[in-house]
C-alpha cells in the first residue's frame, strides 16, 4: 500500500474509533466559504468535518469493524465526527441545509446502527442532554425551594412574614447552563475546490 494512503486511512481509523458517531454528508455545490462556515459551526459544538476519498473511508470503516455503508460512499462526500453528542452535530447540519439548501445528510452510523436521512433529521430535533437536564432541574427546583421556605419558617418563627411572602412569590433561580463541549478539530485531509471538487473513489 502507498505510504501516504496508509497514513490517511490510519488517520480516518483513529477518528471513527474515538467518535461515537459518523455522519456522511453530500456537499455537492457547496462553496469553499460555505464549507468553512459549516466547519466553524460544527467546531463550536465539538464536531469536525473532513473530506477524504470514499475508498479510504470504506477501508477505515472495515478496519474499525463498523457497519458497511459503502453504497452511500459515492460522489462528493464529507465526514462529520466528534467526541460529544450526535444531536448537536446533526442539528447544525440540518439548520445549515435549511439556510443554504445544502449539504445533505446522506447516511450515518451511531454505535453499530446505520441511520438513514430520515433518522438523522429526527435525531437533529432531539434536545441535547444538557438541555434536558436543565429543564428537569428547573422543574425540580421550584418545589424544593418551597420546601426550604416552609422549613425556615418552622424553625425561625421570628422571620419577617412579609419578607417570606415575597420570597415565596419569587421564581426559583434557573440552573446555570452547562458550557458547550469543544474540541480542537484536526486539519482537513483535503479541501473542496471553489465549487466543491469531487472526492474520487
Amino acid at each position: 500500500m502507498n505510504p501516504d494512503k496508509k497514513i490517511i486511512i490510519t488517520g480516518l481509523l483513529e477518528r471513527v474509533n474515538v467518535s461515537p458517531y459518523l455522519i456522511v454528508i453530500d456537499y455537492t455545490g457547496l462553496k469553499v466559504k460555505q464549507f468553512t462556515e459549516l466547519r466553524d459551526r460544527l467546531f463550536a459544538v465539538g464536531a469536525s468535518c473532513i473530506v477524504a476519498k470514499n475508498s479510504y473511508m470504506r477501508k477505515a470503516l472495515t478496519e474499525a469493524g463498523l457497519p458497511d455503508i459503502g453504497n452511500d460512499l459515492v460522489g462528493q462526500t464529507a465526514f462529520v465526527t466528534g467526541e460529544s453528542e450526535v444531536f448537536a452535530a446533526a442539528k447544525v447540519i440540518k439548520n445549515f441545509e435549511k439556510e443554504f439548501k445544502k449539504p445533505e445528510m446522506r447516511v450515518g452510523i451511531l454505535g453499530n446502527a446505520v441511520l438513514d436521512t430520515a433518522k438523522l433529521h429526527a435525531i437533529a430535533d432531539i434536545p441535547s442532554r444538557e438541555a434536558v437536564l436543565s429543564q428537569l432541574l428547573g422543574t425540580i427546583n421550584e418545589p424544593a425551594a418551597r420546601i426550604a421556605r416552609v422549613i425556615k419558617n418552622k424553625f425561625n418563627p421570628e422571620a419577617d412574614p412579609a419578607t417570606e411572602s415575597d420570597a415565596a412569590q419569587a421564581p426559583a433561580e434557573a440552573p446555570a447552563e452547562a458550557p458547550a463541549a469543544t474540541e480542537v478539530a484536526a486539519e482537513p485531509i483535503a479541501e473542496p475546490a471553489d465549487t466543491a471538487a469531487a472526492a474520487t473513489e
